[in-house]
């Protein structure tokens, strides 16, 4: 089955903590701080296959998890950085954030390869905290955590043109013809269940076309497989409307028009206003030397400044005059690929800093918990504690830093004295 859209999970590697260690070697009984750093958590990397043409590989495993750095040991000793996993996707595929569906890369185009999460930094050892008034800092910093997302992989296909019309109207016969594309075709509705790609060849250049499954109306909301059609016409800059001239199936080709372009502009107005053409087909199928469909479709369409061809997919007449008509458009129109701009940032919404900090009970007094820290010590030195707007300040750095939440790990109580570079404070919650 082709599997233009996925669902998956994907976690960067948190960063390794670092170590808190002090030289201990003969003749040197006490010896500095010698902790080393952690390494750096593994990224998440998406890249372009070109040998992939489906999002099939993602169906069946839903988490994808890059490598936790390792912690820093003694002796100075540095943690190995995780590695990083990278997952392969077909070209033209759009990474959303599932939640919001806003854009996180495209892959097309220059786009090749995106990191979307990166790896937590490792923490510090503790032998980049010893100060004048801190010889034995006994805490480092942990390494920074891990960032997880949920992702919607969309796979919009690239073409330049896209044929779109109803079901059983013709176009894949159509693009069988201009095309060594060899898609699927018999005289049933849905045939089609997947976007066939082919190229056509013509002097001068020639340019990409895309058999668009069959729409039908409601599909803007998702009637039948609307959406799932829909998205790959969002990258195309000219249309191909194929419609039944015959009416074979006893439908009126002018209303059939309207209601996909209606279709259409529910789904993307931007899609919409994009060059046209109509390719009235089955002519070969009209054997009424009266009939008046191709005059009343030009008369219709023609004065809004789409052009009418009428053409046979199977006999081959009147195909040449559309694709020339096409090409001349498509040379009229901007030449830039579509591209979907970034819209998420993970990075803005994921990161957390986390402080190198300690939390022990006091062996004196059990009701005492000692907290230190480089950058708590550096915010008692500049805080105005005896101002309520400084306190409130340095309140929300305790909570925001997760210090406090460690200490109602550690077993805090109600009234019991919280004890920081000679400040002690009472802890109530």
């Amino acid at each position: 089955m082709f599997a233009d859209r996925a669902k998956i999970i994907i976690r960067s590697g948190k960063g390794g903590d670092g170590h808190v260690s002090f030289r201990r070697e003969l003749f040197v009984p006490n010896g500095g701080p010698d902790g080393g750093d952690g390494g750096r958590g593994g990224d998440v990397i998406f890249e372009v296959d070109e040998g992939q043409n489906t999002l099939g590989d993602y169906r069946h495993k839903r988490k994808y998890k890059a490598q936790d750095g390792e912690s820093g040991g003694k002796r100075r000793c540095h943690g190995a950085d995780g590695e990083d996993i990278i997952l392969k996707v077909p070209e033209g595929t759009v990474i959303m954030d599932a939640q919001s569906r806003k854009v996180i890369a495209d892959m097309s185009g220059t786009n090749r390869r995106q990191i979307i999460l990166k790896g937590g930094r490792g923490g510090k050892g503790n032998m980049h905290y010893a100060t004048a008034t801190m010889q034995v800092p006994k805490y480092a910093q942990p390494g920074q955590p891990a960032q997880e997302l949920e992702i919607l992989l969309e796979l919009k296909v690239i073409a330049d043109v896209g044929l779109v019309g109803f079901p059983n109207v013709g176009k894949s016969t159509l693009l069988s013809r201009v095309t060594n594309a060899q898609p699927k075709i018999a005289n049933y509705h849905f045939t089609t269940l997947s976007p066939n790609l082919g190229v056509v060849d013509m002097e001068g250049g020639g340019f990409v076309i895309a058999d668009i499954p069959g729409l039908i109306e409601g599909a803007s909301e998702g009637v039948g497989l609307g959406h799932e059609f829909l998205r790959h016409i969002e990258r195309t800059r000219v249309m191909i409307h194929i419609v039944d001239a015959a009416s074979t199936e006893g439908r009126d080709p002018i209303d059939d028009i309207y209601k996909i372009n209606k279709e259409l502009k529910a789904y993307n107005p931007e899609i919409a206003a994009r060059p046209q053409v109509i390719a009235a087909n089955k002519i070969d199928c009209i054997y009424d030397e009266d009939d008046g469909t191709i005059e009343l479709l030009k008369e219709e369409f023609e004065p809004q400044g789409i052009k009418v061809f009428p053409i046979s997919a199977v006999s081959g007449q009147g195909v040449k005059e559309l694709l020339y008509a096409v090409k001349e458009l498509l040379d009229n129109t901007k030449q830039e690929p579509i591209i979907f701009r970034q819209e998420f940032f993970p990075e803005d919404v994921l990161i957390t800093e986390q402080l190198p900090f300690t939390v022990e009970r006091d062996e004196k007094d059990e009701n005492v918990f000692i907290v230190e820290g480089p950058k708590i010590e550096k915010m008692l030195g500049y805080t105005n504690l005896d101002s309520e707007k400084g306190f409130a300040f340095f309140q929300k750095f305790l909570k925001d830093g997760g210090i406090l939440e460690e200490l109602e790990k550690a077993g805090i109580q109600e009234g019991d004295t919280v004890r920081m570079y000679g400040f002690d404070f009472d802890y109530y919650k």
